[in-house]
């Protein structure tokens, strides 16, 4: 709020409402960022791939990426998943995996062209 007395900090501003009452990860620092980081690796193979046009590999990738996702946000704190932690652990988990295997099944189940 502009107006508000109260100004938060900046580790405040940053965290879920959705995620207050959850239990930190027994997984280390190191890993949670790992899991992250090849989240965003698959995304940009995903991304290379479409811009060569080879459309099955993109969307295999971006769905196995997404699936990645779901399990990422299910083992790693909002600190280290940020911008992918949008409602609760379980919505967030739910619709990825969703979304990962819907893209997935595409990708792997369209013919390729001139088969």
């Amino acid at each position: 709020m502009p107006n508000s007395p109260y100004k938060a900090t900046h580790e405040e501003a940053l965290a879920n409402p959705h995620s207050v009452d959850q239990r930190p990860s027994l997984l280390p620092e190191w890993a949670q960022k790992l899991l992250v980081v090849l989240f965003v690796v698959m995304v940009a193979a995903s991304g290379v791939w479409a811009v060569t046009e080879h459309w099955r590999r993109a969307t295999t990738m971006l769905g196995v990426a997404m699936l990645w996702l779901a399990a990422a946000r299910g083992v790693c704190d909002d600190r280290y998943v940020g911008l992918f932690s949008v409602r609760s652990r379980r919505f967030d988990v739910a619709f990825c995996t969703l979304v990962g295997a819907a893209l997935t099944f595409l990708g792997v189940s369209v013919d390729a062209l001139g088969s």
